[in-house]
């Protein structure tokens, strides 16, 4: 063992982070998982030293949070870079580490109690220094970035920067998810395996089959039991998490940017710093989120309102933008208690379908001859807030910005190439397209009064060249989209933001860094919302999700489900309702005006608990809830997703709740079962312990496929 080995303990949150701290290395991690306690853990350097055989790269005894072969790691190289083929592979003269515990570095604007180590590594001969960030914050989530600086005379070009994170060798089974256009956040399982699992993303964002949180844990691990890790990549541009297992038994979760050739060069002194690798582990993956969604829900930038029920357009009124009829649109949500009318595609000119007019951003005066002013102002006259749709990265070839600057569109020496849902992408690494989309942007929030911008990015970047030598132009336009985003919150206090990419093809923690809301997905069928919310909350929590109530026939899948089941699972997160009321009964408008209702008095808690899920014994029922930090109270959602083989289906577990404490269940109207067969506790409640209804549960109600009920559960003083 090197003698100026040190061992450094952090803990927070109920996690342990042992770190072995070199002179001439980065931070190895030794330990990352449960809290070992407040007792001396020095002696884990020498009892966790690796005998050494033969040879030093096949035992790999110490691995970093960056990975080099100048260390005896034989994996992917943490950094991969050159100097015109030289300084390729970084050693250290000289590391030193530093610890912030004053938990103000983290978040920029506002201390959020983390703790952080700096190390910065000095490389003289090939003139780089490179800096690892290792953060462990109270709910003990730990995020971690690297920073590479070229010290010498000539250029330094970056081609992968990837940190990492162990996990032991009981995380033998992997979990991430995939999809495609209208069906994200499809879970995937396989073994941990020797080798490489490596999830990339190569459209310029996450996609719609973004792993989006990669997992490795106890194999057959779920949501209560198992102990499992998983790391996330914050960044909205081209990138990837690997899961990498070596013969020598370390395995690595790790994630970086895909820099496409040149993209990222540095100058004499420049900087380039890796996204964050986002690190959470739990007994269970409700565990593992709860810290991602505590640590979020930190932030001084999370939204602190109640979160504005909202209605869209688009799936009411498509291209068709007619005053009369919008005014009555917003008249009839007002009346349901909505809080926020946005205005989807359709109103800027020349935008009757979607092959023209993106760029230009101008009110359409065919369409709106006094301007967006008498929507808006009816609008915001009735209490609520006015909402408009922009897709500033995108443009038409059909739109007089791209006839008058054909070199302000993504290409390449063969043109713009193909094109997209009929578009393609303005360069916004462009310093006159930036200042050009910003400025319309302005004018019309500034003119119109817009509270809330739901902003699409419907196309990928294919053939993404930038400038007249048409060089990749990725890495820019991500950062670009961010500035923006900034610029415009900066300038109007108060503005919100929604991520929507063709859907959920945007969703990861570097773009919601900056915005308020996501669109999950285009599809708002309630039986495949079932799936997308509940795994995209393995991420970001119910306050965040854009949920919709839509029409009794599906937009997406033509699939007709009735209103308890709609509004049922649109109550589990920012709800909104699209579809188009003026064609709808007063009887489906009062029973709708009903739900709102109901989902404001949960909103509370809904947008504040932790989210919890049972394990099914019976795959055909998914349970989860939303249980308050006090664990005073707790809602949980039973819903039917296919056909049961048991029948009667069994028992439900309530997960989540105090076990020494007593609650009352009762069954939430108007989610009672009509014409079903139902077990007693479903029509006269039912009181016991918190340990009998999370270990033995209550007899499930007969409900046939896409059917659901809501529990509501308080606790009982006294």
């Amino acid at each position: 063992m090197d003698a100026t080995a040190r061992l450094l303990h952090l803990r927070r949150g109920g996690t342990s982070l042992v770190l072995r701290l070199d002179d001439d290395v980065l931070p190895a991690v030794l330990h990352w998982g449960p809290d070992l306690g407040e007792g001396d853990v020095t002696g884990m350097l020498t009892a966790l030293a690796v005998p050494v055989g033969d040879s030093v790269a096949t035992a790999a005894p110490v691995v970093s949070v960056l990975p080099q072969q100048s260390s005896g790691w034989l994996g992917r190289p943490g950094l991969l870079g050159s100097r015109a083929g030289q300084a390729w592979s970084v050693a250290f003269d000289h590391v030193e580490h530093e610890l912030d515990e004053a938990g103000t570095a983290a978040w920029p604007d506002g201390a959020s109690g983390a703790v952080r180590l700096r190390s910065v590594g000095t490389d003289g001969p090939d003139a780089l220094t490179v800096t690892t960030e290792l953060e462990l914050h109270p709910s003990g989530l730990v995020r971690l970035r690297a920073a590479v600086r070229n010290d010498g005379a000539d250029g330094y070009e970056v081609r992968a920067l990837e940190p990492a994170l162990p996990v032991p060798a009981e995380a033998g089974e992997l979990l991430d998810l995939t999809g495609r256009y209208s069906h994200e956040r499809s879970p995937q399982r396989r073994p941990f395996d020797q080798g490489t699992w490596v999830r990339e993303s190569w459209g310029g964002r996450p996609g719609h089959d973004s792993a989006t949180v990669l997992c490795a844990g106890r194999p057959s691990f779920g949501f209560r039991a198992g102990r499992v890790w998983g790391v996330h990549l914050a960044w909205s541009g081209n990138g990837a998490v690997a899961a990498e297992q070596l013969p020598s038994g370390w395995r690595l979760l790790r994630g970086g940017e895909l820099l496409l050739p040149g993209e990222v060069r540095l100058a004499s002194g420049e900087q380039y710093t890796s996204p964050w690798l986002v690190g959470s582990w739990g007994e269970g993956l409700d565990a593992l989120a709860a810290r991602i969604h505590r640590t979020w829900r930190a932030r001084p930038t999370h939204p602190r309102t109640p979160r504005p029920v909202l209605l869209n357009t688009w799936e009411a009124v498509y291209f068709d933008h007619d005053l009369p009829h919008l005014l009555d649109l917003a008249d009839k949500a007002a009346a349901l208690g909505v809080e926020r009318f946005v205005l989807d595609d359709g109103w800027f000119r020349g935008r009757r379908h979607d092959r023209a007019g993106l760029g230009d951003w101008e009110v359409d005066p065919d369409v709106w001859p006094q301007g967006l002013a008498p929507l808006a102002d009816r609008v915001h006259a009735l209490g609520m807030q006015f909402g408009l749709w922009f897709e500033p990265e995108m443009v038409n070839l059909d739109s007089d910005v791209a006839r008058a600057h054909p070199d302000w569109v993504l290409g390449t020496s063969h043109g713009p190439g193909l094109p997209s849902r009929q578009q393609h992408v303005l360069d916004l690494g462009h310093p006159d397209a930036y200042a050009h989309v910003r400025d319309r942007m302005v004018a019309v929030i500034a003119g119109t009064g817009v509270d809330y911008l739901k902003w699409d990015h419907n196309r990928p970047l294919l053939d993404a060249g930038h400038g007249p030598d048409r060089t990749p132009g990725v890495h820019a336009q991500t950062l670009a989209a961010y500035r923006l985003m900034d610029e415009l919150k900066g300038r109007f206090p108060g503005l919100e933001i929604e991520s929507c990419a063709a859907g959920g093809a945007r969703v990861d923690l570097g773009v919601m860094d900056r915005c308020d809301r996501v669109w999950v997905s285009d599809c708002i069928d309630a039986h495949e919302r079932q799936r997308l919310q509940r795994w995209t909350s393995l991420l970001l929590p119910p306050e965040m999700l854009g949920t919709h109530i839509g029409a009794d026939k599906d937009h997406s899948t033509g699939r007709v489900l009735d209103l308890t089941y709609r509004a049922g699972t649109a109550l589990w997160g920012h709800l909104g309702i699209e579809w188009d009321l003026s064609a709808t009964s007063a009887e489906q408008l009062a029973a709708l005006a009903g739900w709102v209702r109901l989902h404001k008095e949960l909103r509370p808690l809904l947008h504040s608990g932790d989210v919890v899920h049972a394990d099914p014994t019976n795959p055909a029922l998914w349970l989860e809830g939303v249980v308050a930090p006090d664990r005073s109270e707790a809602v949980y959602r039973l819903a039917a997703v296919e056909h049961t083989l048991t029948w009667p289906p069994g028992r439900v577990t309530l997960p989540g709740l105090d076990p020494d404490r007593r609650y009352e269940v009762q069954v939430l109207p108007p989610a009672v079962p009509v014409g079903q067969v139902l077990p007693g506790w479903v029509r006269d409640g039912v009181e016991l312990p918190g340990r009998v209804l999370g270990t033995v549960g209550l007899a499930a109600p007969l409900l046939d496929p896409d059917m659901l009920v809501l529990l509501r559960v308080r606790a009982v003083e006294g």
